[in-house]
């Protein structure tokens, strides 16, 4: 009878926990968007792909619509899903969510820096950041001439793959890499630099971002869509034209060159590089779209949502560089918010402006057989690797000219 008395106490106990937390979830979200029930300690963890969270989290937002809420474990989160709920939280009451919340695998700089810092240093550390790039260059005109500099030096290391396939992952990411060496140190790595070589190779491991925007360029934008397939060789014969075979490509160009300047954007927009965002976290109790915020709550507003929005990009899975055009094919300028915006377009621009200068880019496989699918998506959305041919304009003519014969 005292073993079953005991068993009857431990049943009653663990009912009324169970009662007290399904109680404390349901007062504690009066007031929040909804979402899926949590359970009690796993939370929502059953609800999410954890190999595709931003799938996940479209699947969501069509159940609950573009605010909804999350429990990850016991960590209450607020998902902003599609252009008008993100621009409201990134544009609207920015000052409201401008906080940094938690991340786990990031706990060893919390409150340090810029990126993770969310303590009250934060304001004082990013002006100070800030004010030092400006005096490095950022964002002046000496940017240029140093992506120009370094395009030279890429465009000769490219020479030495003389036509035969090669993995770009290492040789094209040294060219950013250099511009922000410059900037900082006022020097640049060779190529084959052992020591810039391996900062690339622990860059890639540590984030798993196997690629750049960089890498995904002459995949995405010569070989996949028949139509900028054809876009290359018209726009190879302007860039010779525009620019001639030895001046460099310069920024002014991209008046003459809308359509490449589209390529540049809509390949900032359909690698999709960081779907879900770096999480924020709301500063003061706030309001959104009648939902009330309270203070301390991380909200992740989801980039892939607002880049792949069917509304501001129509057909959002197909790479159209259209969507950066005007009926008349004028480039249409958008509003960014991203600081480092500026001289990510600058290089993208620069430096394939000068690849298509001095090469023809072969794909080693059927255009149509090319598969764009991520290998993964977690922080980072992560392509497959794949190899490429590069070939100057006479040697393209004479490989043609024999495959003739």
């Amino acid at each position: 009878m005292a073993v079953l008395g005991i068993t009857i106490a431990l049943l009653v106990w663990v009912v009324t926990l169970l009662i007290i937390s399904i109680w404390k979830q349901i007062y504690s979200n009066w007031n929040l968007p909804p979402g899926p029930f949590p359970l009690p300690i796993l939370g929502n963890v059953f609800q999410l792909d954890l190999k595709d969270i931003p799938k996940s989290f479209t699947k969501l937002a069509k159940r609950f619509g573009p605010v909804f809420t999350l429990h990850l474990g016991s960590r209450r989160v607020v998902v902003l899903h599609g252009y008008k709920a993100v621009k409201e939280v990134l544009l609207t009451h920015k000052n409201e969510f401008s906080g940094r919340g938690d991340i786990p695998v990031f706990q060893e700089y919390k409150n340090k820096g810029i990126i993770f810092n969310n303590g009250p240093t934060w304001k004082d550390v990013r002006r100070f950041s800030l004010s030092i790039l400006r005096d490095y260059g950022m964002g002046k005109q000496g940017n240029e001439a140093r992506i120009q500099r370094e395009a030279h030096f890429l465009v000769e290391e490219l020479k030495k793959t003389k036509g035969q396939p090669f993995d770009p992952t290492f040789l094209i990411g040294c060219a950013p890499c250099n511009v922000i060496a410059d900037i900082l140190f006022h020097r640049r790595f060779d190529y084959n630099d052992k020591k810039c070589l391996r900062i690339m190779s622990l860059f890639n491991e540590n984030f798993y971002l196997l690629s750049t925007p960089w890498i995904q360029v002459t995949k995405l934008l010569l070989f996949h869509e028949p139509s900028v397939a054809l876009f290359t060789l018209e726009e190879e014969e302007k860039l010779r034209l525009v620019i001639g075979p030895s001046r460099v490509p310069a920024v002014k160009d991209r008046l003459e060159m809308p359509y490449m300047d589209a390529v540049v954007h809509e390949i900032q927009r359909f690698i999709n590089l960081v779907p879900s965002n770096l999480p924020h976290e709301a500063t003061r109790d706030t309001m959104l779209q009648g939902y009330l915020i309270p203070k301390g709550t991380v909200v992740i507003p989801t980039l892939d949502s607002l880049l792949y929005d069917s509304q501001e990009f129509p057909d959002p899975e197909k790479f159209k560089p259209e969507h950066f055009l005007n009926e008349n094919g004028k480039f249409k300028y958008r509003k960014r918010v991203c600081v480092g915006e500026g001289l990510a377009r600058m290089e993208l621009f620069l430096l394939l402006s000068a690849i298509l200068q001095h090469f023809n880019l072969k794909s080693l496989v059927d255009p149509k057989d090319i598969d764009l699918k991520p290998v993964t998506v977690g922080f980072g959305s992560v392509p497959p690797e794949y190899k490429l041919c590069l070939l100057a304009p006479l040697l393209q003519l004479l490989v043609a000219l024999s495959c003739s014969i």
